[in-house]
């Protein structure tokens, strides 16, 4: 019993010390590519604050006119955008987790408390000013690769801006960028703004420390691999492996944001060969499988919020050279799909899509004759 009150004791600190007791996003991204080319990135969402409504898909025409918002409302930057893109929603808002624009580029927000810091909001400086969602909408909007995002990072200045869903807090995220050629980045806003970019390891990203911190990380599980351990001989006595996957003894398997990064790196590496889109989305769902979070494995029993069912709220994967967007929820884990190719980007209105008003899950019956 001792042990046991230890142990919730701890727990319950944790989540106390990162917030789990306001709302929790545990996030986990990878990318996988086929023989033929096809580039596919994919995500789940968590979020324990309340149900964030992630099953709503918005879709934005080309040529929409965007004010940005800045603490002292939305005076921010004005552009027009170029592109036409669909993005995930949150709590009624226009932008959400991720989104992916008709030339197939990819931005994907994740939480990183902690270690975000934007820039000072300068009122002079209004005209370049967003925030966190106006940036995320910005490039989507905006661009068609990797490298023009990266070359126009400058150009903008990144600012919290208070959200009463939030409580007023910061929005602390960083962002991953994917593009149908195969190119991606983090990019991250820490100490009062400072700027950094990295090229993502195979597309994977999770939640704090930064970006940097998991690369390093990487060394201490450098020995997993798929291949099995080879038997071992003890004087009259050999050990040999209880079963498939000894080569991945080690390989951690909490819900932490650096385990998740080592056990979504491995399962990238070792992904067996793909054979075209179709075979890398649906290889994509699987992987990610491992790592839909029940809400009681972070959440305290007594703390558990009774307005969602479960952490991992929508799991979404993007085709980036089919235009296609893919996902499923927790309320239903039937794979649907929106096709951008078949979108009229320059006439289609503005809208909000939910597929997910019944909340029910679809099952097919077998019928026998």
């Amino acid at each position: 019993m001792q042990h046991r009150n230890f142990w919730i004791s701890a727990i319950v600190g944790f989540c106390f010390l990162f917030g789990f007791h306001d709302h929790t996003n545990a996030c986990t991204g990878i990318s996988l590519k086929s023989k033929d080319g096809s580039v596919v990135v994919a995500r789940t969402v968590e979020w324990a604050l309340s149900d964030a409504q992630h099953n709503k898909i918005a879709i934005f025409p080309r040529n929409k006119t965007f004010t940005a918002s800045t603490p002292d409302g939305p005076n921010g930057k004005r552009w027009k955008s170029r592109f036409g893109f669909v993005s995930m929603t949150a709590y009624g808002q226009s932008y959400g987790p991720d989104g992916m624009n008709e030339k197939g580029l990819y931005v994907g927000m994740y939480y990183l408390p902690g270690y975000a810091s934007y820039m000072k909001y300068d009122p002079k400086q209004a005209a370049n000013a967003m925030s966190v969602g106006d940036f995320m909408q910005w490039m989507l909007s905006s661009f068609q690769t990797v490298d023009e995002v990266r070359k126009n990072l400058g150009t903008v200045a990144v600012v919290n801006v208070d959200d009463p869903r939030f409580g007023g807090a910061a929005l602390p995220f960083h962002w991953k960028v994917a593009d149908p050629g195969g190119a991606s980045i983090v990019i991250e806003f820490v100490d009062g703004g400072q700027l950094k970019v990295y090229d993502s390891f195979l597309g994977v990203i999770t939640n704090s420390p930064t970006y940097d911190w998991h690369l390093t990380n990487l060394r201490n599980y450098i020995k997993l691999t798929p291949k099995p351990s080879e038997p071992l001989n003890i004087e009259s006595f050999q050990l040999g492996p209880l079963g498939a996957g000894s080569g991945m003894v080690g390989m951690p398997g909490d819900f932490t944001p650096p385990s998740r990064f080592i056990r979504a790196a491995a399962l990238t590496a070792s992904v067996r060969p793909l054979s075209n889109a179709t075979d890398a989305v649906f290889e994509s769902f699987r992987i990610l499988d491992s790592f839909n979070i029940p809400l009681g494995a972070v959440v305290p029993r007594e703390q558990i919020p009774k307005d969602i069912e479960s952490a991992t709220q929508i799991t979404s994967v993007s085709d980036l050279g089919n235009k296609r967007y893919y996902y499923h929820t927790m309320n239903n884990r039937q794979v649907r799909m929106l096709d951008l190719a078949k979108i009229d980007f320059e006439s289609v209105k503005q809208q909000v899509i939910d597929d997910d008003t019944g909340r029910e899950h679809m099952v097919r019956e077998i019928s026998v004759k």
